[in-house]
């Protein structure tokens, strides 16, 4: 499952979406929205995905991790539009054999997205100062 939303991501639904007798384990990361960030205080995040192409950036991050690791089954799933400290803008549910793949899958897709952000990205600032992030191209 690889989705971009603008609900509220279930995460409960996410990590279930993985489940299955092959695995030995889930293991999950789920992104919030912090208070603070490049030293100040966070209003807001408001993710976008102008061009439409966020899915696809997350699928590559999907299909590069089962390349590199046995993952039995995997879920990403990123939410836009404008989200609020303690939202949660991404969840990322991978089933494995055993742990250490899963924990390895994992961390290797956390980054990647990190590294490639798939969307828009702009902070607001309570000072009323804002960043904005673009994604790779």
């Amino acid at each position: 499952m690889v989705e971009i939303t603008k609900n509220v991501i279930p995460i409960e639904d996410i990590i279930n979406s993985v489940r299955n007798d092959a695995s030995g384990g889930i293991i999950a990361y789920i992104g919030l929205i912090r208070d603070n960030s490049n030293e100040k205080k966070v209003a807001s995040v408001e993710y976008g995905d102008t061009d439409g192409k966020a899915k696809a950036k997350l699928e590559k991050i999907v299909k590069e991790v089962r390349e590199k690791w046995p993952v039995n089954d995997m879920a990403m799933v990123h939410r836009v539009g404008k989200l609020n400290v303690g939202d949660n803008n991404l969840v990322i549910a991978v089933s494995t054999g055993h742990r250490q793949e899963g924990f390895a899958a994992c961390q290797y897709a956390i980054d990647k997205f990190k590294e490639h952000l798939p969307t828009t990205k702009k902070e607001t600032y309570t000072d009323g100062t804002c960043l904005d992030h673009k994604p790779e191209k």
